[in-house]
């Protein structure tokens, strides 16, 4: 007689008993967001993939909301960042890296055209600060001032306000409409801006204007001086004026030969500019090797592409009716030194190139105030000075000096500020483990080329100001997002849910991501062996201290006091 089939509805949930018989569990899957590489290298703190995977769901102002949390500027720094961030991308070393500066001009520039605006600050803490500098680090500070509920009023010795995005960076890079559009929105937020105003005493504009702390964010203006022979003065410029007089919309007859004296990317502008102004010649003179340039490689590319000669290893000695320059060599430690031999190049006008400085000396009356050459010595965490309640960012202190670094500065002195006004401390958790290519899983990524922006042909760019880099489109910008790797971050594929065998995942619906039921959880790993973004990681049984964030909890963004380049 056959055995009768048992009922297995009936059997007992051995999963849920106290005595089940199976290997006690030594580790346990935790879901986890790691530090993605490029929100760690972004100098402005921004929390890039996090804004990317908003406009990967379709929500473009989802993702520029998120964007501007961090940098209020994300159409100034489409174009002018020397993004970090891609070259610290992981899937460069996949295939190329994400346009991220691409598709953060994309927004930026939706952001200008639908018009939209940063949401209403809180209310009035009741708090007053004075900003002195209009440039990207004033602009970054007041605006986070202002989210903080606090009243800024910045005051600017230029007729507008944008620094060096403004008088520095030629129109070709950065249109002066997208610098409008984006200082509009601060404006509407509140933020108070008196243009054409020198600073010349600080304590007493800070006392009369009752304002309860300052930051003091003054750009690099100055052109570094040199002692350089030359009969006829008129022919020597130096770039800053130089490059200063053609943002103010003059155009200044330069002849049809001009030398550029430097290295750096102000260099590059100048001969660039140069080129639009007619000159038929121009040419970069720079006592170093191409190598060992401070100008950024692509500016220096760019630059050669419009027509730019360059002459390394080349130091100009006199200015006469032609150039006398002195061939320079390297010694055993790289550094250049004179060959005694010399050349003649034929120049209508030298444009100075040899470097920039603050005008701080409205600071240096200030007792207690500490300076290193032309900037300020300030705490390298909090941004304040050895002068209680002023701060200072951006060119005033020690740090490379981009738009990027001067916003990273602006944010983070706001939240020190806010701290400090508030007799608090800026305690920020530490950074999260950064995620590199060996921890992903690439079998799930494909090969996708990187989309490219437009570009004017360099015979047309140097007949005008146009930009000569154009943006992406919604199509190629939603095609750049796809491509992120989400690197330590849940991109929801359910895979874990579809690989555990005792079914220990739940799903929590779409944006929330999963859960485990570690009453099911045997710890075999089968999930983070298959995670493809290492948003899984396996830690002892029953470890208390587990330092990294769980599901919900929002994404890994970078500790950008960390970031700029300070000391």
């Amino acid at each position: 007689m056959p055995e009768a089939r048992r009922d297995i509805t009936k059997l007992p949930d051995l999963s849920q008993a106290a005595g089940r018989v199976a290997p006690v569990r030594s580790r346990m899957p935790v879901y986890v967001d790691l530090l993605p590489p490029c929100n760690n290298a972004c100098p402005a703190g921004e929390n890039i993939q996090e804004w990317l995977r908003l406009l990967k769901l379709g929500d473009p102002q989802a993702a520029w909301l998120q964007l501007t949390r961090d940098n209020p500027f994300p159409a100034i720094h489409g174009r002018v960042c020397y993004h970090p961030c891609e070259s610290a991308c992981n899937r460069a070393d996949l295939d190329s890296a994400i346009s991220i500066h691409g598709v953060e001009r994309y927004l930026g520039d939706m952001a200008l055209e639908q018009g939209w605006r940063f949401p209403a600050p809180p209310p009035a803490s009741g708090r007053k600060v004075l900003v002195v500098g209009a440039g990207p680090s004033g602009l970054s500070a007041a605006y986070h001032l202002a989210r903080l509920g606090h009243e800024v009023e910045i005051r600017d010795t230029s007729p507008e306000p944008g620094g060096m995005m403004r008088y520095g960076i030629p129109e070709y890079r950065l249109p002066r409409d997208v610098i409008d559009g984006e200082v509009a929105r601060l404006l509407a937020m509140g933020v108070r801006i008196v243009t054409d105003h020198t600073v010349k005493d600080l304590l007493a504009e800070q006392k009369e204007g009752g304002f309860d702390a300052v930051f003091v964010a003054i750009g690099a203006h100055l052109s570094r001086k040199v002692d350089l022979p030359a009969r006829d003065a008129e022919k020597v410029v130096d770039a800053v004026s130089f490059l200063r007089t053609v943002a103010s919309g003059e155009r200044p007859v330069m002849g049809r030969r001009v030398a550029v004296y430097g290295g750096g990317n102000t260099a590059m502008d100048a001969a660039r500019v140069a080129r639009r102004l007619g000159a038929q010649e121009t040419m970069i003179v720079y006592r170093r090797t191409a190598e060992q340039m401070p100008a950024h490689a692509e500016e220096a590319a760019e630059a050669e592409r419009e027509g730019v000669k360059m002459n390394w290893l080349r130091t100009i000695t006199e200015v006469d009716d032609d150039l006398t320059v002195e061939v320079m060599e390297l010694d055993e430690n790289g550094t250049p030194r004179g060959t005694g031999r010399y050349e003649k190049l034929a120049a209508d006008t030298v444009i100075l190139a040899l470097g920039q400085e603050t005008d701080s000396d409205f600071l240096r009356s200030i007792p207690g105030m500490r300076f290193d050459g032309d900037v300020v010595q300030v705490d390298p965490t909090s941004l304040m000075t050895d002068v209680p309640g002023i701060f200072a960012g951006g060119d005033a202190v020690p740090s490379e000096r981009t738009v990027t670094i001067g916003v990273g500065h602006g944010k983070r002195a706001a939240r020190n500020i806010d701290a400090w006004l508030n007799s608090t401390t800026d305690n920020k958790p530490p950074k999260h483990p950064v995620v590199g290519l060996d921890d992903l899983h690439l079998w799930y990524f494909g090969d996708f080329t990187r989309r490219t922006q437009p570009e004017l042909d360099p015979d047309a760019r140097v007949s005008a100001f146009d930009e000569i880099v154009g943006g992406l489109d919604a199509e190629q910008a939603a095609f750049e997002a796809q491509r992120c790797l989400s690197c330590g971050n849940c991109i929801e594929c359910d895979g874990c849910l579809g690989a555990c065998p005792e079914d220990a995942v739940i799903k929590l619906g779409r944006g929330h991501r999963y859960r485990y039921n570690y009453d099911k959880c045997t710890g075999c790993g089968t999930c983070y062996e298959q995670c493809p973004v290492h948003a899984i990681d396996m830690v002892p049984e029953g470890r208390p201290d587990r330092p990294l964030t769980g599901p919900g909890r929002g994404r890994a963004t970078a500790d950008d006091s960390r970031q700029g380049g300070l000391f």
